[in-house]
């Protein structure tokens, strides 16, 4: 049976907060609330568009430049094989990992586990309620990772939303057993400064390390003061994950980091990172740092340094995310324009913002820096009512080219191969018409990511996607097999 449950706690794990509520099943949840101004990956009511706007919309899809509404179309090398739609959790579907024959899919509302086993028929396995903003997901062996970033009123999973400006309000990383998938247990729960927007593993064999990204501080917030310019290191024993702590917070920014405007006109400021991926074969780390893009070592994996720090005042206002390539020698970085909640992707913003960009890493050891080659972007235009930008995605591990596939919002799921550096090119795509012809309804792929021989996509709005890519430039992939899949811990493919 696919039941909807609070999780179990080991109460002696998580202190009197978690002890003090109960863990009854309910599907009546308040709606997960930022705690902070989030430039992206925050769900958000429909807003109204202009006049134009709409008939602008209406004319596309009348002359077939883009798809009707909720109407599927996709290049011919891509099959849609199975979608599941949200069930109980109707909270934003956020971030992927994976293991064995599961995937782990993050909500606002919780996270649910699916079985894929037949990836053209995957089952939920579990749904576990526990509220709280991004919920964005990894696994390593028995544990999974939570992160909140939401003020709550407390660590519990039935907590309810709470301003910042109260001492008492948490935010922060919460641990799980998930050795019964039908059951997983609420093991520990670690307060971070900022909370956690999104966090990024270096497993060790005894320990896990989690690099926690969070950002946007005040001085109104008593567990987030400005100056935020570094990121939370946690050290997760796997025999005791109960003692899971923070260990360190480097200062990435020593100097303060890009200052936006007015300097900086459309760039944000840096007040910490957005996303990190680890390369833990390479000792590397890239992170997207909101104003900056930079190069870390992580040759001691609780004390990340960096080595080269870049900057796009022309074309990037939000640095988001960060993919190596298969040796290592690439970082594919992508900017959130306008927040994940803006129509991005037509014609009046332009093939260079809100785009990937691309940069070879050259030189050897401390010397290694990051240089720009090229920019890609989505080359469908989309209409005026959708929300649409760089989003989250992965290498398809490809021999002897640098291919990767990536979530566009309703931009939809797009395959580009980036092996010229300087001139990137679509070879496939999926996508949905707009949710809607009046209205900015926030919805699309939020993550796609390519896993033991299929793509997999968790949508805003429509649910879990399992799609397949048949093509003579990705079939050596097919050979590739993984036994866990944390995307922003790039494994070694070879």
């Amino acid at each position: 049976m696919n039941s909807l449950h609070r999780p179990l706690v080991r109460r002696r794990y998580l202190g009197a907060a978690a002890a003090a509520c109960g863990l009854v099943a309910s599907l009546l949840v308040a709606g997960p609330a930022a705690a902070t101004p989030d430039p992206g990956d925050r769900p958000s009511a429909p807003k109204e568009v202009s006049g134009s706007q709409e008939a602008a919309t209406r004319a596309a899809i009348k002359d077939g430049d883009i798809p009707g509404v909720d109407k599927i179309v996709h290049s011919d090398n891509i099959s849609h094989l199975a979608n599941i739609p949200k069930q109980a959790l109707q909270g934003t579907n956020s971030d992927l990992a994976f293991q064995g024959k599961y995937a782990f899919a993050g909500n606002y509302d919780g996270f649910v586990i699916f079985d894929i086993s037949r990836p053209k028929a995957p089952k939920v396995v579990s749904q576990v309620l526990c509220p709280g903003s991004q919920n964005d997901v990894t696994v390593s062996g028995d544990l999974l990772f939570l992160s909140t970033d939401s003020s709550r009123s407390d660590n519990s999973c039935n907590s309810a939303t709470q301003p910042a400006t109260e001492k008492s309000s948490w935010e922060g990383m919460k641990v799980f057993d998930i050795s019964d998938k039908k059951h997983p247990e609420y093991v520990a729960a670690v307060e971070t400064a900022c909370g956690s927007h999104t966090h990024t593993l270096v497993p060790e064999r005894r320990d896990v390390y989690l690099y926690v990204s969070s950002y946007a501080p005040s001085d109104t917030f008593p567990d987030c003061k400005p100056p935020h310019d570094g990121i939370s290191v946690i050290k997760v024993p796997r025999s005791a994950p109960q003692k899971a702590a923070v260990v360190d917070f480097p200062v990435l920014f020593p100097d303060g980091g890009n200052p936006g405007a007015p300097a900086n006109p459309g760039v944000s400021k840096t007040t910490g990172c957005h996303d990190i991926t680890t390369f833990p074969k390479l000792k590397l780390a890239a992170g997207a740092c909101m104003g900056d893009g930079v190069l870390m070592d992580i040759s001691d994996p609780a004390a990340p340094r960096v080595i080269d720090r870049v900057e796009d005042n022309v074309n990037f206002a939000f640095w988001h995310s960060a993919t190596f390539n298969e040796r290592g020698n690439k970082v594919v970085f992508t900017d959130e324009l306008g927040g994940g909640g803006a129509a991005t992707c037509n014609e009046a913003t332009g093939p260079d913002h809100g785009a990937d960009g691309i940069y070879d890493i050259t030189g050897k050891g401390d010397h290694r820096k990051l240089v720009f080659k090229g920019y890609f972007k989505i080359p469908r235009h989309q209409a005026d009512t959708e929300n649409c930008v760089a989003h989250n995605g992965s290498l398809i591990p490809t021999k002897n080219r640098d291919i990767m596939v990536q979530a566009w919002y309703q931009g939809g799921v797009s395959v580009w191969d980036f092996t010229d550096s300087a001139h990137p090119k679509e070879i496939g795509y999926f996508e949905r018409g707009p949710l809607s012809t009046d209205s900015m309804v926030t919805g699309g792929s939020w993550s796609a990511y390519y896993y033991n021989g299929y793509i997999y996509s968790n949508d805003i709005a429509k649910g879990f996607d399992v799609l397949k890519i048949d093509d003579r430039r990705t079939d050596s992939a097919e050979r590739v097999r993984m036994k866990e899949l944390n995307v922003q811990t790039q494994p070694d493919y070879r």
